[in-house]
């Protein structure tokens, strides 16, 4: 094995893609497991049979009565507290508990409480446009869904994360299913949760948990290690217990890092509420989801609007809040004498709209609800049209020629050549870079991807996936360099980039869909900006990252900015770009699983099928497990690809 990466990865990977070719012209067409839509494999037939069984024994079986439904009775239960709080109306009531008036002056109060008067301001003026956009009680729901999820992620997450950072054992442990968690496409978690505790809240606060868990959990563990050993070690001199030095100088002086994985937890949160609509979950997913089926472009941008605001206030609230426990703790947050006597005014004001809001209805229900996102509807549809419209021959052909031209040859590549070929590739890249550990990996993988019956449709959602990839960091590296160059280049598109990243994936196939209809050419460019902006800005910093020796040296040899790009920076900065290839990969093929919805072939529209119709609930679980696969041998073969090179070949020697 070492000798085989002592040839040189260049001409190890040349060397398989032609052998590849080769056989591929070869052996076209054969053993590479083609399936049809409804055929289902003895597999498939047992997945199917093993979840009607679980539906069947759910009430008599001890594991399934005693804890699964007492769990999801719990977390249901919860919810539906907090819907009949703010969104949904209790039993024998009219209107929930606290109107949209009391609503927006708590949101207001808190905001100002813990961040800033013009971040409260920007949160208030953000929950009163839920109504004008005509969907207050959806997203009171998705608000319901993400508060109960971030409560018990939180409540899961922190005391884990503290052991994890006081104990590496303990981290050590936990690792594995963090990174499983993480790497696993959000689509794939729906089905088998929704199997174990049914459809609605609870599945669906569930499937959010899995998701908005790791981050809150591995960013309190970095908190936890990151407190200077200098303090830990003064606390530990004065005679202070394990428990009192956590309490009193560990958590502390981790509290500005903890907020912030707060923030990230939120943002995790609410976009897999989104997606979790495909299990009923109830708010602005929900709406999102219908309107997509019934390609109501106009409708879908209306509730996505709705769940970009919401995004920016979340995101804006607790960024703003972290950043005042760091002002605070660093000393730079002045004490305004008037601030706590305006939070008590402020109090008394809270009250008396809560009370307003529970008394009357002009301040219980919304008025004027859609007044702003009518017309936008209105307006969107429209365009949609017009652009199908005038558009719609230029659009075609562009995907056509897309089509012919580059995803089409990539697919037939893949999909048409057997599929021990495809195979033998992806060991030698996986030994090449990660050595013969990283091999063995990936052949047990393989073997679970043939063992799913789904090979074939496995290469169509590689092949987008590839396709979709190489377009984000082509354009990764492109504007990544200009960022990492250019200093107002970079404070300029940064904040593009930052609010790309905080909103949910359903948001991006709105757009879309209105330009390219229900085709999978939507749902690769919905994964290309989905995944651009990690890929950028890890290019970016990349570049920037470059020593400016280099720099100086290539210019005093004469080199032109050209020169300067291409043959010192981006080379200097190559593991930046093979980790924003491995993050773009991740995102990329989450995106296109989500796709189905809008016409992508392959696995997510397997899945898919697997909601829609019970006969194919089977095959719809073995599609989510041949994602599961493909998530783990992209992520682990990329994660190689992307470590120093002299790191890689140390660990395969041991």
């Amino acid at each position: 094995m070492p000798r085989l990466r002592n040839l040189g990865r260049g001409w190890i990977l040349t060397a398989s893609i032609v052998v590849f070719v080769v056989f591929r012209t070869v052996w076209s067409g054969h053993w590479n497991f083609p399936l049809d839509r409804a055929t289902l494999t003895p597999f498939h037939t047992w997945l199917g049979s093993l979840m009607d069984s679980v539906d069947a024994n759910r009430t008599s079986n001890p594991l399934m009565a005693n804890i699964v439904e007492v769990l999801r009775t719990a977390i249901s239960n919860f919810v539906t507290m907090l819907q009949q709080l703010i969104s949904e109306p209790a039993p024998n009531a009219s209107y929930p508990f606290i109107g949209w008036l009391g609503v927006i002056a708590i949101v207001g109060w808190v905001v100002y409480a813990t961040a800033n008067w013009r971040v409260a301001l920007l949160a208030m003026v953000g929950f009163y446009a839920f109504g004008a956009l005509g969907f207050w009680t959806e997203s009171m729901d998705t608000l319901a869904l993400v508060i109960a999820s971030v409560v018990i992620a939180l409540l899961i997450g922190i005391p884990l994360g503290v052991l994890a950072g006081l104990f590496p054992r303990v981290e050590q442990v936990l690792t594995p299913f963090l990174d499983f968690a993480q790497v696993m496409p959000t689509f794939v978690y729906l089905m088998p949760v929704a199997l174990f505790f049914l459809i609605g809240p609870a599945s669906a606060t569930i499937v959010t948990l899995i998701y908005a868990v790791p981050p809150a959990l591995r960013i309190t563990a970095v908190a936890i290690r990151e407190v200077p050993i200098v303090t830990v070690e003064a606390g530990t001199s004065l005679g202070t217990t394990r428990w009192q030095l956590l309490r009193k100088v560990q958590l502390p002086q981790a509290k500005r890092t903890i907020v912030v994985g707060v923030n990230q937890t939120i943002m995790a949160a609410l976009s897999m509420v989104t997606i979790a609509a495909l299990i009923d979950a109830p708010g602005l997913g929900q709406v999102v989801v219908s309107s997509l089926q019934k390609l109501d472009v106009g409708t879908s941008f209306q509730a996505g609007l709705a769940i970009v605001v919401m995004a920016i206030v979340l995101d804006r609230a607790t960024t703003a809040a972290a950043e005042r426990v760091e002002r605070e703790s660093t000393g730079h947050e002045s004490r305004r004498q008037w601030r706590r006597p305006l939070l008590a005014v402020g109090f008394v004001g809270v009250l008396i709209a809560v009370y307003l809001s529970h008394t009357y209805l002009v301040a219980a229900q919304f008025q004027g609800e859609g007044s702003i996102g009518v017309p936008i509807a209105n307006a969107t549809q429209t365009a949609a049209d017009w652009v199908q419209l005038h558009w719609g021959a230029a659009t075609s052909a562009y995907t056509d020629w897309v089509s012919t031209w580059f995803l089409n040859p990539l697919q037939n590549a893949l999909v048409n050549a057997p599929w021990f070929v495809t195979a033998a590739v992806v060991l030698v890249w996986a030994c090449t870079f990660g050595g013969r550990r990283l091999a063995l990996v990936a052949a047990g993988l393989i073997a679970v991807l043939v063992g799913t019956g789904l090979w074939s449709d496995s290469m169509v959602t590689l092949a987008a996936t590839f396709f979709a990839a190489a377009i984000t960091v082509i354009i990764g590296v492109l504007l990544g360099a200009w960022m990492g160059r250019s200093t107002i280049v970079d404070r300029i598109v940064r904040p593009v980039l930052d609010a790309g990243q905080v909103l949910p994936a359903f948001v991006y196939l709105v757009p879309f869909l209105g330009l390219f209809g229900a085709t999978r050419f939507t749902a690769i460019l919905a994964a290309v900006v989905y995944a651009a902006p990690a890929s950028v800005k890890l290019i970016a910093d990349g570049v920037r990252g470059v020593p400016e020796t280099i720099r100086e040296a290539a210019v005093s040899a004469g080199a032109s900015t050209w020169q300067q790009i291409v043959k010192v920076e981006l080379p200097t900065a190559r593991h930046a770009i093979a980790l924003a290839t491995n993050q773009g990969l991740i995102y990329v093929l989450a995106m296109v699983v989500v796709g189905g919805l809008v016409g992508a072939g392959g696995l997510g529209y397997l899945v898919v099928a697997g909601f829609a119709q019970s006969s194919l609930r089977g095959k719809g679980m073995a599609a989510g497990l041949a994602i599961v696969v493909l998530g783990i041998l992209i992520d682990r073969i990329t994660q190689a690809a992307s470590r120093p090179r002299e790191r890689a070949e140390i660990g395969a020697t041991h």
